[in-house]
C-alpha cells in the first residue's frame, strides 16, 4: 500500500509558519531548511564606548551611594573623590572590593581610575565603584563583558534600608507595649 502523506504535516519551524499563513506545509520527504547559527568569535559583540580623551564611563550604585567612574588604560593608579584610594577607603576590604572586576578580568595594574562617589556610607560607597568599574570596564572592552558578568559584577545589588514607618521606633521595630 502505498505511502500517503498529510498535506498539513509540519516537520520545522518554517512549516508552521506557513501553516498558519494558510498555506499547505511541505511533504516530510522535502530538504531540510539551513538555519544561520550564530557561535564563538562571528557573533556579533557590542562595540567599544570611549569618549575624545580614551577614557570609559559608567555609574555605580550600591545601596544610596552613587560613584561616577572614568577608566584609561594607565598603571593601575585608583582615585576616589580627588584622593588615592588608599587614603579614601582605610579598610584594606574595601580596596579589595574595589579591585574584584579587574582581578576577575585578569587586568590588575592596567587601568587608571578616576572615580566620584556621593551618598551612603563607605561599605556602599566601595559597592557603588566596583559597580561603575565593572561597567567602564565592559564598555572599554566589550569582550570581558561575559567574564564580569559571570561574576555578578554587572548586576545592580537592589538591596537599600527600609524607610521609616509611622507608627514605628524604626522601619518595624514597635514602640515597647505597655500593658497598665
Amino acid at each position: 500500500m502505498p505511502e500517503t502523506t498529510n498535506p498539513n504535516t509540519v516537520t520545522d519551524l518554517a512549516d508552521l509558519g506557513n501553516l498558519a499563513d494558510g498555506a499547505v506545509a511541505t511533504p516530510v520527504d522535502a530538504a531540510p531548511v539551513a538555519v544561520p547559527v550564530r557561535t564563538g568569535p562571528a557573533a556579533v559583540l557590542r562595540e567599544k564606548e570611549i569618549d575624545a580623551q580614551g577614557r570609559s564611563y559608567a555609574t555605580g550604585r550600591r545601596k544610596d551611594a552613587v560613584a561616577r567612574v572614568w577608566i584609561k588604560p594607565g598603571s593601575g593608579k585608583i582615585t576616589v573623590n580627588g584622593r588615592d584610594q588608599a587614603v579614601y577607603f582605610a579598610r584594606p576590604t574595601l580596596r579589595l572590593v574595589i579591585d574584584q572586576p579587574f582581578q576577575v578580568a585578569e587586568r590588575a595594574g592596567q587601568y587608571d581610575v578616576v572615580a566620584t562617589v556621593k551618598g551612603g556610607g563607605l561599605s556602599g560607597q566601595a559597592g557603588a565603584v566596583k559597580h561603575g568599574i565593572a561597567q567602564a570596564l565592559s564598555k572599554f572592552e566589550p569582550t570581558l563583558r561575559s567574564a564580569v558578568k559571570a561574576a555578578g559584577f554587572l548586576t545592580r545589588d537592589p538591596r537599600v534600608v527600609e524607610r521609616k514607618k509611622y507608627g514605628k521606633a524604626k522601619a518595624r521595630k514597635s514602640f515597647q507595649f505597655s500593658k497598665r
